[in-house]
Formats: structure tokens, C-alpha cells, sequence
């Protein structure tokens, strides 16, 4: 039952938003009710009943079935920790309160597709996180949101179509026309090899397109740029790991003879997603471009540490997705304070600003070692894992993923000296000292990266039990 509550509370809230009268008391109800999610979720770290099951379509098969099991949890956890700072970022600027609105309904949506147990209402849900994003993103964007914004709805609704086509399948195949997800493992399993082969490819590009991964990856830096702040934050804290859970959940354990025949493949897509991405990290200008580039390069690695399917991969999978929300968060945040108080984000423009703002110049350098995997950073942790599960799959797959770990240091740390070292300009020498709300979402962020890197074990326990019974149903 507290599973309705979370996926409820965030989806009456913003409604309640709605009837606010300005942005101040539109934001302040928004903080309020995504810090109540938080405080919802950390109950049900402690709460042995998370599932919840009714007959919705009963003729059709179809229930309205939600649960949580460690990995779902790391999931809705990242989805309660992560609107709080978006919120607080959101602040920085006036929005009208149905864009509070419209960011509680996407967080609503997105608890659905990480907890939904039914095929029919994680598609549903899939489809709702997909509308209110879409609407911030067009409404509130820069001057080229229509054509980024355009181009990733048409990308995420082709591939939605795929999904939904392998799931109907599947749901044919069941012996009491069902969309339970037990039901739609059964039937997946039981597929020909050629069969599971069309299955896991149409799933494949529904989730690819999500992450991104190559060669379904052109909307991205595109939308993340042309994005409000806070729609970024969104997309790369929290939406693309829709694609990277769904893998877990959904693609494998269906598809298990398509997986074992092409992940490889797939892996190799991951892959070249990671180098390509970095090397186009390395050559922008852009600052906010070039942090899109690097999320992608991020979460190649993440879905080829997946597709190993193995306790190291898939531990080190759901770190790095709670891990990389964190700092990706962090990233596009110091992106949105550099660009209010300069004008600008390109890289060639700014410097010297570390002898403006020290405080900032340190939280700065925090949140960014975690994003290149330094040793007791969230992110070493993560990318440990997941390059340690790529390797026993295969060396040479190991050694092209392991060059987000150098390429990343590369564009991360160059982009940290433009900015923050050498003597101020004209254009940086002005450089407000940060607000108290600027600090609400450095500091806490700052301290999750370190806290995170120092003591994962928390994590990695509650995921465990989930990821052994996952890959047990396989053997």
C-alpha cells in the first residue's frame, strides 16, 4: 500500500499546485511536497509490504499491480532524492506554477514505471513520463526547443511503439492472456531463439533510445542543451535510467535466448557510445553541451556493465545510476549558475573565477570528481563494478569502456582549469558569491558524492538480495 502512496502523493500534489497564485508559493509548495516523497521513500527503506495488487481489466488480463524490491527501490529513491534540488535550482528563476505541476506529474509517472509489475501499466506509465517533460521542455526552453524538442518526442514515440508491440506479443503467448510480469517472463522464455531474437531487439531500441546509446543518441545533446535547467536535470538525472532499469527489469529476463545471442552486440553499441560521446566531449565549447556529451559516454558504460547480466555488473549498474543522477545533477546546476551570472557558457569566455569564489571553486571540484571516478567518490565505486563485470565478459569491450575513466578526466578537469583557473576577466572578475539556496543543492550534493564513494556498502546490500534472485531465474 505505500507504494500507491508514493506514486499518488506527487500526482495530487501537483494538482493542489495548480490552484497557487504565484511562483514563490507555487515553488514553495513543490519543495515541500518533494521533500514529503523523500521522507515517503526513506519509511519504506524500514516497510516489508511495498506491493499492491488490483484487478483493473480483468477481462484483458490487465491489473493495477506496483511493488518494490531492492532494485525498484534504488530507483524510486533516485526518483525522491533528486526533485528536492530541482526544485531548489528551479527557484533561480520564475516559473509559472503548472511547471511544478508538470515536474510532479513526471515524478509520479516515473515511480509508476519503476515499480509497475503488470506490462500494460508500465507501458502507461512509460507513455506519462514521456508528456510532462515534453510540455517543460517545449514551453521553457531556449529558442531551438521546437526542433529539439520535436525531434526527441518523435525518437521516444518510435520507440515506445516497438515496446509496446513486443509486449502484445508476449501477452498473446501467455497462457491466460496476461500482462503480469511473471506471466510475460514464461512466455518470453518459451520463444523459439529466432523469435526472442525480434523481441529482445524491439525492446532493446525502446530502452536504447531512452538511455541513449549508439547510434539512437542524436536527440540528446540537442534537447539537454536547448532544455531548461531544471528539464535537463530531469532528463539526465532520472528519466534515461527509465531505459537503463528497464534492461534489468524487462529486456534479459523476457528475452534470455536473444540476450545470450546478441548482447554482444549490444555491448559493442554501449561501447562505441562511451568513446564516441567522450571524444565529442572533448571538443566543445559549450559547457552545458559538453556535460550532455559526457551523460551519455556515462551511461554507455552503465548498459554494457548491464548487459554482462552478472552480480558485478548489475550492482555496479544501479550504483552508477544512483551515483551519476547525483552528479549529473550537480554538473548541469553549476552549468545554470555560470550562464545567470556570466551570460554565457562558453568555456573560451570565462576563467579565474576559484579567486572569486573559493567555496564554489571547492563544491565545484567535488561534484566533479565524482563525475570522473575518483577513488572514495561515488562514481569510482560504480565504474569499478561495472568494469570489472565488462571484463570478464571480455578484455577488449573492457578497455574501449575504460575509456570513459581517462577521456572523462580529460574533458572534465580541462573544462575545470577555463573555468575556475588562471586570473579573473573583465567578464568574470563580477562573479556573484553563491546564494543560500545555491548552497541547499551544492553542499548536500557535494557531500553524497564523498559519502556515497566512502560507504557504499548500504546500497550495494539492498540491491544485492534482488540482483542473486534475478539472475537465479536465468540459470
Amino acid at each position: 500500500m505505500l507504494t500507491i502512496v508514493l506514486l499518488l502523493f506527487p500526482l495530487l500534489a501537483g494538482l493542489l499546485i495548480l490552484l497557487t497564485r504565484t511562483s514563490r508559493e507555487a515553488s514553495m509548495a513543490a519543495l515541500a511536497a518533494t521533500v514529503g516523497e523523500l521522507l515517503l521513500v526513506l519509511v519504506a527503506y524500514r516497510h516489508s509490504d511495498t506491493t499492491f495488487s488490483a484487478a483493473w481489466m480483468p477481462d484483458l488480463g490487465i491489473n493495477f499491480a506496483v511493488g518494490m524490491d531492492g532494485i525498484s527501490y534504488v530507483m524510486v529513491l533516485l526518483t525522491a532524492l533528486l526533485p528536492p534540488f530541482i526544485v531548489m535550482t528551479a527557484r533561480q528563476r520564475t516559473y509559472k506554477p503548472s511547471f511544478y505541476a508538470l515536474m510532479l506529474t513526471m515524478q509520479s509517472a516515473l515511480v509508476g514505471v519503476f515499480t509497475a509489475t503488470d506490462g500494460f501499466l508500465y507501458y502507461l506509465f512509460w507513455e506519462l513520463a514521456l508528456i510532462p517533460i515534453y510540455f517543460i521542455c517545449l514551453i521553457w526552453g531556449d529558442e531551438n526547443r521546437r526542433r529539439a524538442t520535436f525531434k526527441f518526442f518523435v525518437y521516444t514515440l518510435a520507440g515506445s511503439l516497438f515496446m509496446l508491440v513486443a509486449l502484445i506479443y508476449l501477452y498473446l503467448h501467455t497462457p491466460n492472456h496476461s500482462f503480469d510480469i511473471n506471466a510475460l517472463y514464461e512466455a518470453g522464455r518459451s520463444l523459439p531463439a529466432e523469435t526472442q531474437t525480434w523481441v529482445f531487439w524491439a525492446l532493446f531500441v525502446a530502452f536504447a533510445i531512452k538511455m541513449p546509446v549508439f547510434p539512437f543518441h542524436t536527440w540528446q545533446p540537442d534537447t539537454y542543451t536547448s532544455a531548461p535547467t531544471a528539464g535537463t536535470m530531469l532528463l539526465g538525472g532520472i528519466m534515461l535510467k527509465m531505459g537503463t532499469y528497464s534492461v534489468v527489469r524487462w529486456l534479459i529476463p523476457i528475452a534470455p535466448i536473444g540476450w545470450q545471442t546478441w548482447g554482444m552486440t549490444a555491448m559493442i553499441l554501449s561501447v562505441i557510445a562511451v568513446v564516441l560521446a567522450s571524444g565529442y566531449a572533448i571538443v566543445q565549447r559549450d559547457y552545458k553541451r559538453l556535460v550532455a556529451y559526457s551523460s551519455i559516454a556515462h551511461v554507455g558504460l552503465i548498459a554494457a556493465g548491464i548487459m554482462t547480466f552478472s552480480v558485478e555488473g548489475l550492482q555496479g549498474g544501479l550504483f552508477q545510476m544512483l551515483s551519476h543522477g547525483i552528479s549529473v545533477v550537480g554538473l548541469f546546476f553549476i552549468v545554470d549558475m555560470i550562464s545567470r551570472r556570466m551570460g554565457t557558457r562558453d568555456l573560451a569566455s570565462l576563467g579565474g573565477i576559484r579567486s572569486v569564489d573559493p567555496l564554489f571553486a571547492v563544491l565545484f571540484l567535488m561534484i566533479l570528481l565524482g563525475s570522473v571516478a575518483l577513488p572514495l567518490t561515488s562514481g569510482f565505486v560504480g565504474e569499478f563494478l561495472l568494469l570489472t563485470s565488462i571484463f570478464k565478459y571480455h578484455v577488449w569491450l573492457a578497455a574501449f569502456g575504460g575509456l570513459t575513466v581517462i577521456l572523462g578526466g580529460v574533458y572534465m578537469l580541462r573544462s575545470y582549469q577555463r573555468i575556475m583557473l588562471g586570473q579573473p576577466n573583465e567578464l568574470t572578475a563580477g562573479f556573484a558569491p553563491l546564494t543560500s539556496d545555491e548552497k541547499w543543492v551544492l553542499i548536500p550534493i557535494a557531500i553524497l558524492t564523498f559519502a556515497l564513494g566512502i560507504f557504499p556498502q548500504p546500497i550495494l546490500d539492498l540491491t544485492a538480495p534482488a540482483v542473486q534472485h534475478l539472475i537465479s531465474t536465468l540459470r
